[in-house]
């Protein structure tokens, strides 16, 4: 949990703005995941929080004289930084805690209308300046382009009595406020012209969470990019500025831009100069970007762009390259096929596809679009799996000879050669077989493994036959003993037309049946026909036939076979 709120909860706490709520959870990380450094450095701010206290003091005393002669209302705030923070400047900088020079920080807040705010800054600033010298490597103007949560302020370090360096943050009441509350302070104050960057910055949020086709550690990652790295800003040849994490590139400046522009991207000027897409965007650049007819979206491309958007884009590119490519070779197939006056029965090919090695049948017939399958080929061996299909389709004699099948072949060759599988089983170590999902009802026979174990299997299992060739001294005869008191796991391939809604009536119809719980879906659409597999748990064979039966009937269903994969 500590690693979480450190990497995941503060990081979104410091982009809404809630800079306090962000401190606290550092802190609170640091506690539990670096409990020695955390307690030292307590420590040592505690010892010397009344010599801190005292040359605060000292340094704010002319800058008070100094504003209040110039009429300003303002108050001071001292402020110590996080122990956190403190702890990440000591490994940065690779030193003690006396080596970190900058402790705390000086506040400024002055009270003034709305459109005094940018002047009286400034004019602070100045003053401030006159007095202590100051470091410009280390001067970061918010004022100008505030960041995209909102934060507004002017971030100068100044060296001040007995030589030592302090950070002084000049701001407005307003501003202050919305750094304190976030960006719901925002709208407290009327007036306030919005230039679009909060909206801009929650659409991007919105947009990694609303990316449902990555997994969770994407999720996770995306967040962390978006939320916790620096901001550079970088200007587009009209002279608009963009936010972008550190480390973006010309194709995500590209992207930002449209997804488009993106997509044909191949370079860009930046500052006058050509700069290759992976180049990485530095504060200030301006950049116009070039694009070509005949770029398209590669793999690599994933490599080196650090937003969210454009990962997800490139994504959807190459997803719609492959469904393209999908649609060609299936034509194609389908030509062929016709020219050889054979008729493809949609369930079968998704067996031969799978069979063959395919997780989606895109990608299979992409492969044929490229050449990598060779289509003559292809028609004989799917004619071949066709052939054994039927083949299979008929009863195994041998097993239905091997397993017992009636009561009265039962007392004529000994009850105490059948495994029984029920609830009152006790001291049997058997299993049900994940090959083929044995439920109650199916023929099943059992196999002694090599640890002892049984495993039980459907009789007409694709390795029974093989089990039955070269162990024939393993098989146990096996049958039901009564309704067992669980549900099974049962695999269900469904074939249809890729019509609105039909998936929905689907697992509406699953969803009502008393006895049966959906437990996972997934789905494939290409060329306006759909095939899912649908895992759900069943009490039982009968149960199941009748379900298939219903499925069938749903308008829009082609076929529904249960499937052991």
């Amino acid at each position: 949990m500590s690693e979480e709120a450190a990497y995941l909860y503060a990081p979104l706490a410091h982009k809404l703005g809630l800079y306090k709520l962000k401190s606290e959870l550092e802190d609170l990380s640091l506690k539990y995941l670096e409990h020695d450094a955390y307690y030292m450095i307590r420590e040592k701010l505690s010892a010397t929080k009344q010599a801190r206290d005292a040359y605060v003091a000292r340094f704010i005393k002319p800058i008070e004289a100094k504003l209040t002669a110039a009429g300003f209302k303002f108050h001071i705030k001292g402020r110590t930084k996080s122990i956190h923070s403190i702890w990440q400047k000591m490994k940065k900088q690779k030193c003690g805690f006396e080596g970190v020079y900058d402790l705390f920080a000086i506040r400024i807040i002055i009270d003034c209308p709305v459109e005094l705010e940018k002047q009286q800054c400034w004019q602070t600033f100045a003053i401030i300046t006159d007095m202590y010298t100051s470091n410009p490597k280390r001067m970061r103007d918010w004022l100008s382009v505030p960041k995209s949560n909102g934060y507004e302020s002017l971030h100068i370090t100044v060296l001040g009595p007995e030589q030592k360096w302090v950070e002084v943050q000049i701001r407005t009441e307003r501003m202050d406020e919305v750094a304190e509350r976030g960006l719901a302070a925002h709208w407290r104050y009327k007036g306030v012209k919005d230039d679009g960057s909060i909206d801009r910055w929650m659409n991007n949020v919105r947009e990694v969470l609303e990316e449902g086709s990555k997994n969770r550690m994407d999720l996770i990652r995306d967040m962390h990019v978006n939320l916790y790295d620096e901001e550079v800003f970088v200007f587009t040849p009209r002279g608009d500025v963009f936010e972008f994490p550190k480390g973006a590139t010309v194709l995500d400046f590209a992207f930002r831009i449209h997804s488009r522009v993106g997509c044909s991207c191949t370079g860009a000027k930046v500052d006058g100069k050509n700069q290759k897409i992976n180049y990485k965007l530095r504060s200030g650049d301006t950049v116009e970007i070039l694009t070509s007819s005949t770029q398209v979206p590669r793999v690599d491309w994933l490599n080196f762009v650090k937003t969210s958007k454009a990962r997800n884009k490139i994504k959807q590119a190459l997803n719609e390259a492959q469904s393209k490519k999908a649609d060609m070779g299936r034509e194609l197939v389908q030509r062929r096929f016709k020219n050889r006056k054979i008729e493809i029965d949609e369930a079968t090919m998704s067996r031969f596809i799978s069979k063959k090695g395919y997780k989606q049948n895109t990608d299979f017939y992409a492969d044929v679009d490229e050449g990598e399958i060779e289509i003559s080929t292809l028609v004989e061996e799917y004619l071949d799996f066709l052939a054994k299909q039927q083949e299979t389709s008929k009863p195994h004699e041998a097993a239905e000879n091997f397993v017992l099948q009636s009561k009265k072949e039962d007392d004529e060759r000994g009850s105490d050669d059948i495994l029984v599988i029920g609830n009152n089983v006790k001291g049997i170590n058997y299993k049900l077989s994940r090959c083929c999902n044995p439920i109650y009802g199916d023929p099943i026979v059992g196999f002694v493994a090599s640890d002892g174990a049984i495993k039980v299997h459907r009789r007409d299992c694709g390795n029974v036959k093989h089990l039955l060739t070269k162990y024939p001294y393993r098989i146990i005869r096996s049958q039901w003993s009564g309704k067992v008191g669980k549900q099974f796991a049962a695999t269900l391939k469904v074939v249809g037309n890729d019509d609105i809604g039909i998936v929905s009536n689907i697992t509406s119809l699953i969803n009502k049946e008393g006895d049966t719980v959906l437990r996972s879906v997934s789905i494939n659409s290409m060329g306006g026909i759909f095939e899912g597999f649908l895992v759900i748990g069943i009490n039982s064979l009968d149960n199941l036939d009748l379900l298939i039966k219903k499925i069938k009937n749903l308008k829009g269903v082609k076929d529904v076979q249960r499937t052991s994969y």
